[in-house]
Formats: structure tokens, C-alpha cells, sequence
């Protein structure tokens, strides 16, 4: 499956906890990330210093879905049942 043009679901829902360029500590969920263009495509594709993780993630049925509304539902909820728990 190759990525969804525009998506970008994984430039917002999941979190990322390395650095990327113009966010040294990395972006929690929810957050666009900053090297997003108008029209969601990556400044960083294909680039060095774009972060490990996200050179790692490979478009999958499980993950994006049929479309970019159910890619950011997957990874939405996959995001908040791998984020640690916090006590209170």
C-alpha cells in the first residue's frame, strides 16, 4: 500500500518523542507537525534528517484504513492505547 497523498495522519495523531527539525522535543499527539506543507505533504521526505520513526512507518491497510478519516481514527486510538498511563 503506498501512502495516501495529503493524509498526513501520521503527522498529527501519533505522537513522536525524537527530534525533528523546528520541534527539538519531538510532538505530542494531536499536533501537526511543523514540517507539514499547506497541503499535508512532508519537507522532510527523503531527507536525512527527517526522524527515524517516521522514515520507519510503512502505509498498511491496519494502520491508514480505506481512508484518511479512518487513518486518523486508527492511529488515534492506537496512540491512546500506547500512551502511558498517568496516575491521579
Amino acid at each position: 500500500m503506498e501512502c495516501r497523498i495529503g493524509c498526513a495522519a501520521c503527522c498529527i495523531a501519533i505522537s513522536i518523542s525524537s527530534p525533528i527539525p523546528g520541534m527539538e522535543h519531538g510532538k505530542p499527539a494531536g499536533v501537526r507537525c511543523v514540517q507539514l506543507t499547506e497541503d499535508n505533504r512532508c519537507r522532510l521526505f527523503g531527507k536525512p534528517e527527517r526522524p527515524l520513526v517516521c522514515q520507519s512507518l510503512q502505509a498498511s491497510r491496519e494502520m491508514c484504513g480505506d481512508s484518511n478519516e479512518a487513518a486518523f481514527a486508527i492511529l488515534t486510538a492506537l496512540e491512546e492505547a500506547t500512551a502511558p498511563k498517568t496516575s491521579g
